[in-house]
């Protein structure tokens, strides 16, 4: 397909995706990164072993899950135009994005009732990173809450429909990868030691 066919609209649909994938493979190449420094400073002596995520990170993990199902859902709905449903699913997802943020932060507190904080004396570099690695995804995840807000806030002026969604798609396609990186970083975390 040659990209410089087709009206100027479809070219700057065109160029938005391809700044949305510029913009995630950034993403992929940073945590990359952080999991590879992860990997390199587990040869540490001072490095934990023997820890266990908290709890809430797998409770965090199912609901981030759930959300994009219901993202996926709510874009369904809107292909068939069913407004209602459409609504309802945008509006669930925007709450278990929000729950997803509070089970992080559940999270952190199980980490610190363990006795380790972020820095300082009762630091361990294991849980640092683990810290770093979590607040930097919930950055990117409040990025999406905010993009699923202004798709929430355009569906409500009735903006999209079935053959006009870019806004809703770009989102869409950023809340899944989100939810994916959060996924993977789970397993990593739950499987290197």
């Amino acid at each position: 397909m040659d990209l410089t066919q087709g009206t100027l609209e479809e070219k700057n649909n065109r160029a938005k995706k391809m700044m949305l994938w510029f913009g995630i493979i950034s993403l992929i190449m940073s945590f990359a990164g952080l999991t590879s420094a992860y990997v390199v400073s587990s040869s540490r002596p001072d490095w934990l072993k023997d820890f266990q995520l908290p709890n809430a990170f797998i409770i965090s993990t199912v609901v981030i899950i759930l959300s994009s199902i219901t993202f996926f859902l709510a874009k369904k709905s809107l292909k068939n135009n069913k407004k209602q449903a459409t609504t309802i699913f945008l509006l669930v997802t925007l709450i278990l994005g929000i729950l997803f943020v509070f089970n992080q932060f559940n999270g952190f507190q199980e980490i610190i009732n363990l006795g380790y904080n972020f820095t300082g004396p009762t630091s361990n570099v294991t849980m640092s990173y683990i810290y770093l690695i979590a607040v930097v995804h919930i950055i990117h995840v409040v990025v999406g809450l905010i993009c699923l807000l202004i798709v929430i806030y355009n569906h409500f002026k009735q903006k999209y429909h079935p053959t006009k969604m870019l806004g809703f798609e770009l989102t869409l396609t950023y809340w899944h990868f989100v939810d994916i990186l959060w996924v993977y970083l789970f397993l990593f975390l739950y499987f290197v030691r």
